[in-house]
């Protein structure tokens, strides 16, 4: 099953609301995964079709329907940056989940090691191009959205290069602790256009405005990956030997929650927006508005 979810099994002397919890957690940590592979995945796909097809077919102003000032002309340096994290991204999103799976690593361990190789370095790449388009152009939002994106490329850096220093120096614990908070990071960019989509969906852009200067774009600059590492601490915590049940418990409650949200914003984004734009790419069929 998966390496980093896997909860160790309870010695039959244990009570009976031990080993419970440590089941559930167990599952519901494999439940939230997967729903996470599927839909980051999907979005991933979405990604090398909506902006690498925009760029193959001389259309790079395509990519101003989903953040404007993404792609000026006079901006060659920053946009090749951007250019470099979309690309990364796409590679990121579909990689990271494949680094979760214990038979991959048990069974061939040099396919771990060499993905893992590629996925810390597509983490980077992303890191370093954000960051750049950042320094050289600055966001549509302004110095916030800069401070809470910016904060975000760093995170994602350091993150990546503590997941693959732990692992080389067989540092196991702390790698696997360190390779959940860089899988957490990394799918921040896909989150941040689910908990869009949902925001609009139900208060009707309340707060945002088109330059996302609004005060809900300002929080969101920071939410769409602080909450995400707050989730991926709990479940670290709450997979130690010494925790009470009832803290297992929560933190599966926790992790089950977040695979309900995701569930019901992959199917909203696959249907409307992520859905069109992969099989408009796939057929050669021209793309239009946000993918569709």
């Amino acid at each position: 099953m998966l390496d980093i979810l896997q909860a160790p099994t309870p010695p039959p002397t244990r009570p009976r609301a031990e080993t419970w919890s440590r089941q559930l957690l167990h599952w519901s940590g494999i439940i939230l995964v997967t729903t996470v592979w599927v839909s980051a995945a999907l979005f991933g796909l979405y990604i090398l079709a909506f902006y690498a097809s925009a760029l193959y077919q001389d259309d790079m102003t395509r990519w101003n329907q989903v953040l404007p000032r993404l792609y000026e002309r006079n901006t060659g340096t920053a946009t090749t940056g951007i250019g470099l994290h979309f690309a990364a991204g796409g590679i990121i999103l579909i990689l990271g989940s494949l680094q979760l799976i214990d038979s991959v690593r048990v069974r061939f361990p040099a396919v771990h090691r060499w993905v893992g190789r590629v996925y810390v370095a597509a983490c980077v790449f992303a890191a370093v191009g954000g960051l750049a388009f950042i320094l050289m152009k600055g966001t549509i939002g302004g110095s916030t959205m800069n401070v809470g994106f910016g904060l975000y490329g760093l995170l994602m850096l350091v993150a990546a290069i503590a997941t693959y220093r732990y692992a080389v120096v067989g540092d196991m614990a702390r790698h696997r602790a360190w390779a959940l908070r860089l899988y957490a990071l990394a799918i921040g960019s896909w989150l941040y256009r689910i908990e869009y989509g949902f925001w609009v969906m139900f208060t009707n852009g309340l707060g945002h405005t088109k330059t996302f200067d609004g005060w809900f774009d300002q929080f969101m600059a920071f939410f769409f990956y602080l909450p995400n590492l707050l989730v991926v601490d709990v479940f670290v915590r709450a997979s130690r030997r010494h925790v009470a049940p009832i803290a297992r418990i929560a933190g599966s409650l926790v992790l089950l929650a977040a695979t309900t949200f995701l569930i019901v914003g992959t199917y909203y984004f696959t249907l409307y927006y992520w859905g069109p734009a992969i099989i408009n790419w796939a057929t050669g069929a021209p793309q239009g508005r946000l993918g569709q």
